[in-house]
């Protein structure tokens, strides 16, 4: 058999392969990377533990989200456990930002509310035996499901919300704006951490939101051309509520100027952090391998991988949000379950050992990662260093 043939053979038996077991994934990190993952993981945590604030509170400028993330991946580590004082601190944190309505956030403005709120479910549901946290975790997980954009909601100044609303299954920060995949994707991270069942009507929801955000046969939301076909995933199905017909992704940032002056837009490219991101959603959904959602998404991955920028972003703006890219990168490939990916050009990458390698080469002498690039706070240490940490982790299990 010819090459070309033979590897196009291999990747699609690749793409049909079921989660790998648990024993598989044990295997992830070889001998050598497993002490340098763990070592950048233990420098991660001291860092952060020397940078939570007197209340309990880490980077609260956002609301209680970033306190989140740290209370969850100190919960992670195996030595680290509720009654440890840094972990309590956060935690009572946490629950003192428990509103009424079950969202986790900063008073009652709907400003980030699905982003704190899930994020701060994550960390909770990691506390089975705290009896308040259990009783946030109930009422966040409702608080969540009832924000995402379903039939029956109206939008501010738009038409009522149907099933082929482009709103429809998505998430945004909240219910003042329309919703988008990184929202989505954080939402589906809380309710999966929670225990929700993939079965429930929230989850297909959702999927069908992020459907729609990628280039594949399947979709035919948009006219043909509006989206690059090939596998990866936008940034939102609209550009804002005034425009909800519109997409919009952050890999060609001048398509928003062609769309407020009333042109069309073609071409849309999918990128990292999206096209990982809906990656692990459809695996939290347990959608079949063979899915044409999650055929693309792969194909996407194993075409486009690197390590060195957000791929699928123009190469100036290729750092615009690398660490939230490395989150999702290991979140996803650790819940697809394999050790290694096999790229378009034969190449076979341990994951793992690379984004480990990686992040090390990356990790300050304190401890801290942060981004030379600041969009999207990664100019924040505490924020981009609970995302490496994170990353490590999922990397070292």
């Amino acid at each position: 058999m010819h090459r070309p043939a033979f590897l196009c053979l291999f990747l699609a038996l690749a793409a049909l392969m079921p989660p790998a077991s648990p024993e598989a994934r044990a295997q992830t990190l070889d001998v050598d990377h497993r002490p340098l993952a763990h070592a950048a993981i233990q420098r991660g945590v001291d860092f952060l533990r020397q940078a939570q604030q007197p209340d309990g509170s880490w980077t609260p400028g956002p609301g209680p989200a970033v306190t989140g993330l740290v209370v969850a991946l100190l919960l992670d580590q195996p030595d680290i456990g509720p009654k440890d004082p840094a972990v309590a601190r956060g935690v009572d944190y946490l629950l003192s930002r428990v509103q009424a309505d079950g969202s986790i956030r900063d008073g009652a403005q709907g400003i980030l509310a699905n982003y704190n709120t899930a994020i701060c479910l994550s960390a909770l549901s990691r506390l089975p035996d705290h009896p308040e946290a259990v009783r946030a975790v109930a009422a966040a997980q409702a608080f969540l499901i009832d924000l995402q954009w379903k039939p029956g909601m109206t939008p501010p100044g738009g038409a009522p919300i149907n099933a082929d609303h482009p709103f429809f299954g998505g998430a945004g920060y909240g219910r003042h704006g329309r919703p988008d995949m990184s929202n989505t994707q954080i939402m589906l991270q809380g309710l999966h951490d929670s225990g929700l069942d993939p079965e429930d009507p929230a989850f297909a929801r959702a999927l069908t939101f992020i459907a729609r955000c990628q280039g594949i046969d399947d979709n035919q939301y948009f006219p043909r051309g509006t989206l690059v076909n090939d596998g990866g995933v936008i940034y939102a199905t609209s550009i804002n509520g005034e425009h909800p017909e519109i997409p919009v992704s952050y890999a060609n940032p001048q398509a928003v100027d062609e769309a407020r002056a009333g042109r069309p837009v073609s071409g849309l490219r999918g990128y990292g952090s999206m096209t990982y991101a809906a990656f692990k959603s459809f695996a939290y959904a347990k959608l079949a391998p063979d899915d044409p959602r999650v055929r693309g998404a792969q194909q996407w991955i194993q075409t486009h991988y690197t390590l060195d920028q957000n791929p699928g972003m123009p190469e100036a703006i290729g750092q615009q949000g690398l660490y939230y890219y490395y989150l999702t990168h290991a979140r996803a490939l650790h819940a697809w379950g394999h050790p290694t990916l096999t790229l378009t050009d034969g190449r076979t990458v341990h994951w793992a050992a690379a984004l480990t390698h990686r992040l090390s080469s990356l990790q300050n002498a304190d401890g801290s990662f942060v981004n030379t690039d600041g969009r999207w706070m990664e100019n924040d240490p505490v924020l981009v260093s609970a995302y490496a940490v994170t990353a490590l982790q999922h990397a070292a299990r």
